[in-house]
């Protein structure tokens, strides 16, 4: 007879076996970057160096998590990662910004890696994509864990929201107060996909470089 497992043991579990591994191979080839071109469906995300803060006013940076595009392609609710960046850079775009796309490598929080965006962007405004689809709007100047706009269930996360952000970053970027991106409200879904977003985060952090500088990334859609 097998025993039921509840989601809370089995997000433990998972995460101490995982960890494990993390620590087993913390020096090991795993934690190399490829600059091999990631590629999902129509797009192309090449890396063309390391990202440098921007002076560009008008400029929205956007941070990608270290799997985005990668080993992970999709969000949590299957949405390509290029739909992702296509709807979120379209807009920026129709807001009369400049989207600029980065890497992060050092963090797979999607907390601090909005707030490492905001801290290169040229306009002091960035936003961090988990690849699961956890995204948050940030600001330079305020703290981490602090934000403009947080967007926690990814599971109800869609195209149109997606582009919602996008254009929303943008008119902060501009010096706007626009209202919040409104958000789906859906009480099962967080226990509903608890396990998989905790395995998808897991692993993602595999891909983490301890101390690595965000990569700018050159988007190609083709």
């Amino acid at each position: 007879m097998v025993n039921s497992v509840s989601n809370e043991e089995l997000i433990e579990l998972i995460t101490k076996q995982v960890l494990s591994q993390l620590t087993a191979g913390i020096n090991s080839s795993d934690t190399k970057t490829n600059a091999a071109p990631a590629r999902v469906g129509r797009m192309r995300l090449e890396e063309v160096g390391t990202a440098e803060v921007g002076k560009r006013s008008d400029e929205v940076v956007v941070a990608v998590g270290p799997a985005f595009g990668k080993t992970q392609t999709e969000t949590i609710v299957g949405i390509p990662h290029d739909d992702v960046l296509r709807e979120v850079l379209a807009g920026i775009e129709e807001e009369g910004m400049v989207p600029r796309v980065v890497r992060s490598l050092r963090t797979s929080d999607v907390s601090f890696m909005a707030n490492n965006a905001a801290k290169l962007s040229g306009s002091g405004i960035g936003i961090g994509i988990q690849s699961k689809g956890t995204t948050v709007i940030h600001q330079k100047d305020l703290e981490p864990l602090n934000n403009l706009e947080l967007f926690p269930q990814c599971p109800l996360i869609d195209r149109e929201t997606f582009r919602a952000i996008g254009k929303n970053a943008a008119k902060y970027a501009k010096g706007e107060s626009p209202d919040p991106v409104p958000v789906k409200n859906d009480q099962m879904a967080r226990p509903r996909y608890q396990a998989k977003s905790a395995v998808l985060h897991i692993k993602e952090t595999e891909h983490v470089v301890p101390n690595a500088k965000p990569i700018e990334l050159k988007v190609v859609f083709e």
